[in-house]
């Protein structure tokens, strides 16, 4: 008995479509990890005093518009659910780190008392010769 198997190139198509959208979708995520080729973008603040409250809120206020424009240097449509979450934890971690760096006591406190995962103090720093 001869039987006819009939393919069709729909279920390849259909597959082809999902894992091109899945290879779009971890290329979106790594473009927000770190590397050197990231957007940079440099915040002064030589005009603030970081004594008063006022100063450091309006630094932290130029660090977190500063995230928001690297992070909005990608070309995602954040309608989309998913580049949403991607572009939202890229602003977070971009945020997160430029605090870190500036490592100043009144920025973390203000961080601190706003968000549930505190940032980390540093002691002391080592220095190089």
């Amino acid at each position: 008995m001869k039987t006819l198997i009939a393919f069709t190139k729909l279920p390849r198509l259909v597959t082809a479509t999902i894992f091109g959208a899945l290879a779009f979708g971890c290329g979106a995520v790594s473009i927000a990890g770190d590397n050197d080729d990231a957007p940079r973008t440099v915040v002064k603040f030589g005009d603030l005093d970081l004594s008063n409250p006022q100063g450091a809120a309006g630094l932290y206020s130029r660090i977190h518009a500063a995230a928001y424009d690297v992070c909005s240097s990608f070309d995602t449509d954040i309608r989309d659910q998913t580049n949403l979450t991607t572009w939202i934890a890229c602003v977070d971690k971009t945020f997160r780190n430029a605090l870190i760096k500036v490592n100043r006591p009144e920025l973390s406190a203000i961080y601190n008392a706003h968000h549930r995962h505190p940032l980390p103090i540093v002691v002391a720093a080592a220095q190089s010769r």
